[in-house]
């Protein structure tokens, strides 16, 4: 609301009651829109499958024997060998071996290469629409990664820490995940619009609106004549049907005196 120095005063009680009053309205707009959320994730999006295979890598400085400098040189090059994994050469190898009908961005964009925290394993994720596209994709770039790497490293080894799994579940879109968004963001955006259009909202309604906002007392108060149909339903049932004598009071502005007439 705003004072007659131009000054915004929101009252923070006012607004929580505004929206307490319309809180059935924004629970239903928060309801339509994870109902939406929901639909689109369930029937619209197409599920994405998600496998992963792992690979140990071995960097030997003795062929017999491995030392601390080893493994402390193999932490140090993981990044590199995710780099090798995901480059242009493994993914172009594994997109002609998989006949796949798409360009190196585009299936680099559903290719994750993650090094595990403090170790030298490093995970190859692979998503796909269908399961068993996922896991082969995944192995295929796990065996031609594994040759670029001894190749371009000198590496003594690239071993399996583990094959790629066949997925069961959908990684992506998550359902729950999508409805309670869709909750949320109908939920906010229905609020936010309330309390907006109550704020730019500067009719006076009441007699204390008058008094807050302009400095003014009220004197009296006009009954529409809504109000005055209610009130005369409410009064027709009680009053006596001999009282249907009108009196009426003119006066003049002149004195304050009165003639009554009957």
């Amino acid at each position: 609301m705003q004072n007659n120095d131009d000054v915004i005063e929101i009252d923070l009680k006012e607004l929580f009651g505004l929206v307490i009053h319309w809180l059935w309205l924004i629970v239903l707009c928060g309801l339509l829109a994870g109902a939406v959320g929901f639909a689109i994730s369930k029937f619209v999006i197409t599920p994405q499958y998600a496998s992963t295979t792992k690979v140990y890598i071995l960097n030997r400085q003795n062929s017999d024997t491995l030392t601390y400098s080893d493994l402390q040189m193999g932490s140090q090059l993981t990044k590199d060998y995710a780099q090798l994994i995901k480059s242009r050469d493994v993914l172009e190898a594994v997109i002609r071996a998989a006949t796949l009908n798409e360009s190196y961005n585009s299936f680099a964009s559903r290719v994750t290469v993650e090094t595990l925290t403090d170790t030298r394993i490093i995970a190859i994720t692979v998503t796909d629409d269908n399961p068993a596209m996922a896991q082969y994709l995944a192995d295929e770039i796990r065996t031609i990664a594994a040759d670029h790497i001894k190749n371009v490293m000198d590496i003594q080894a690239v071993n399996v820490a583990e094959m790629a799994n066949l997925p069961t579940a959908p990684a992506s879109p998550s359902v729950t995940k999508w409805t309670a968004i869709g909750f949320l963001l109908g939920a906010f955006l229905s609020a936010m619009i309330i309390i907006i259009q109550f704020l730019v909202d500067d009719t006076i309604k009441t007699s204390e609106d008058v008094e807050r906002y302009l400095g003014l007392s009220t004197l009296a108060m006009i009954p529409t004549k809504e109000d005055e149909s209610k009130k005369k339903r409410r009064k027709s049932g009680s009053s006596n049907s001999g009282a249907n004598e009108t009196i009426s009071y003119e006066f003049n502005n002149e004195n304050s005196g009165g003639r009554e007439t009957r």
